[in-house]
């Protein structure tokens, strides 16, 4: 994959196939500690002790539609490949949580890419699914909840055209509010 976003819609679609209700991604870049995490939470049916213990193997799936299943160990790779890493904690009934830590200043770092975009996308096509996003850099930071917004916009849908276009420009427009935080 060629930046972290794909890494975040991928990890949190697999969150929806095992039945996640609730998602929360957080994204925390911190300059002065070289850090760069992104962690995903899921409420879905989780894991079994066997199965992760495999989801680091890339000719392991659950998925019946095919036999491999790179997303996680892709992710893993890009990680350690920037000086960091990933954990994987789940437990069957608990759900499921992914987190991949880089060192900011590495090279080998993949681009954020486009996680408005990305955050987009998963809300307005998953309407059962309730998400928290949170984005902090360096002091600036963006929260969303849907279960927040829905409450604002007595329970409509996120995802009638004209919310969807509001929605879309308000998470660009924090997104880019964040990024500009240290000078990027």
């Amino acid at each position: 994959m060629e930046d972290i976003s794909l890494h975040i819609l991928d990890i949190t679609q697999n969150s929806i196939r095992a039945g996640a209700t609730k998602v929360r991604i957080e994204i925390d870049e911190k300059a002065r500690e070289n850090t760069f995490v992104f962690i995903i939470r899921d409420d879905g049916s989780g894991m079994t002790a066997e199965t992760l213990s495999r989801v680091h193997d890339p000719f392991f799936t659950t998925r019946a539609t095919r036999r491999v299943g790179l997303g996680i160990p892709l992710l893993e790779q890009t990680a350690e490949q920037a000086g960091g890493g990933l954990t994987v904690t789940s437990a069957p009934g608990e759900g499921t949580t992914v987190e991949a830590r880089y060192r900011l200043d590495s090279i080998d770092r993949p681009p954020l890419g486009d996680v408005a975009a990305t955050i987009w996308t998963l809300i307005v096509t998953n309407p059962r699914v309730d998400f928290e996003y949170r984005h902090e850099r360096d002091g600036a930071l963006f929260e969303l909840s849907t279960v927040e917004l829905k409450d604002k916009l007595r329970r409509r849908t996120l995802a009638t055209p004209q919310i969807a276009k509001a929605l879309r420009k308000y998470v660009a427009d924090n997104e880019e509010r964040v990024a500009a935080a240290g000078g990027a």
